[in-house]
């Protein structure tokens, strides 16, 4: 059988998105079809119709959801029918050389659905990372599914699916920040706010929040961050230190993704300390350090991808911390939204106005 759906594709690039239907089959050997329930609106979507991450247009947007499973394929035991989960783009494989080395949150062979989603005509989709959920139904792997208790919202866990996870990760997991430490974050975007959130959950002490926006600043505030610095008025480096004793923070976290302020990162850490880069660099850019100083400050300089998670374990854990009243996900949906809404949630995201404009299916 073949579902008509509703869907955002990205026809071309730079175009405005457009709601289509598309045509979902049948989950296959390793599948599940799920309904969608809620998809964050994540700068990943827009890189994708601006055409930073490929040329496979069309693509399926959307990829930080919730749904409930409506059919699984030949062999699938991860999810049954009924099932609540959130959608993550790290099926691991289980057979790779890091799921061999008991490392699977970088499986270097992730799963996706075999099958694909097309437009009536018959063209083929390409689903943003694997995923496409700015529709009434998307085909996945079923690995791509991690089942939630169904009495959390499903707005504010559904963003767990890839920014609020990218950036609590890169406390927790590559950070592996510990009670009592200080941390700094530069850049208080949507991740950069997850990972002062992560750090608050963690147990750091010290969370400061560097920004060229005092709102963004009181944002992060509000989510965890016990100090805030507007770098456009004072140098984040001697501010940081200023804050720590003179001596830097334990873990910087760098979640914007520019050799300026990876910079800042690097130098603003006490010695043996940590960077985490979590922001996403484009192409072109380049890093120059004086190798003397890498070596003699000591410590680990780190890149984390999707926050080192590992869904089947990550995400009840946070959906946990949620319900307990530990974890506030519910300050990161600044917005309800419908499909055809999109655009205009690119813009505000753009302009820094929204943490997550989520759609609500």
């Amino acid at each position: 059988m073949v579902h008509k759906v509703k869907a955002v594709v990205a026809k071309e690039k730079n175009a405005p998105v457009s709601i289509e239907t598309i045509l979902v089959p049948d989950p296959g050997p390793g599948e599940a079809l799920v309904d969608i329930l809620t998809c964050g609106v994540c700068h990943t979507d827009l890189h994708y119709k601006q055409g930073g991450i490929g040329e496979d247009f069309p693509y399926l947007l959307g990829h930080e959801a919730t749904g409930t499973v409506a059919a699984i394929g030949e062999g699938v035991t991860e999810v049954a029918v009924g099932d609540r989960v959130i959608l993550n783009w790290r099926a691991v494989c289980g057979q790779c050389r890091a799921c061999a080395k008991g490392q699977p949150q970088y499986c270097f062979n992730t799963h996706n659905a075999t099958q694909k989603m097309t437009l009536e005509d018959g063209t083929e989709l390409s689903p943003a990372l694997g995923i496409g959920a700015f529709a009434e139904k998307t085909l996945v792997a079923a690995g791509q599914c991690t089942k939630v208790d169904a009495d959390a919202d499903p707005a504010a866990v559904g963003l767990l699916g890839c920014g609020v996870m990218a950036g609590i990760g890169a406390a927790i997991n590559t950070g592996e920040v510990k009670r009592g430490e200080s941390v700094a974050v530069i850049g208080c975007g949507g991740v950069g706010i997850a990972a002062i959130a992560g750090a608050k959950l963690a147990g750091a002490t010290t969370i400061i929040a560097v920004d060229i926006d005092d709102n963004k600043i009181d944002m992060a505030k509000h989510l965890g961050a016990t100090h805030g610095i507007n770098s456009k008025q004072q140098d984040p480096v001697e501010a940081i230190r200023e804050l720590t004793n003179g001596f830097g923070a334990d873990v910087v976290i760098e979640a914007v993704g520019r050799p300026e302020t990876y910079k800042q990162a690097f130098y603003a850490r006490d010695l043996a300390g940590r960077v985490v880069l979590v922001g996403v660099p484009t192409p072109e850019m380049t890093l120059e350090l004086p190798l003397l100083d890498v070596f003699g400050r000591g410590g680990a300089l780190k890149s984390s991808w999707y926050g080192d998670c590992l869904p089947s374990r990550d995400f009840p854990m946070l959906v946990n911390h949620y319900k307990q009243g530990n974890l506030d996900l519910d300050a990161f949906v600044t917005e309800r939204i419908t499909l055809d809404q999109i655009e205009e949630a690119f813009t505000k995201m753009h302009e820094g106005k929204v943490l997550r404009s989520v759609v609500e299916l």
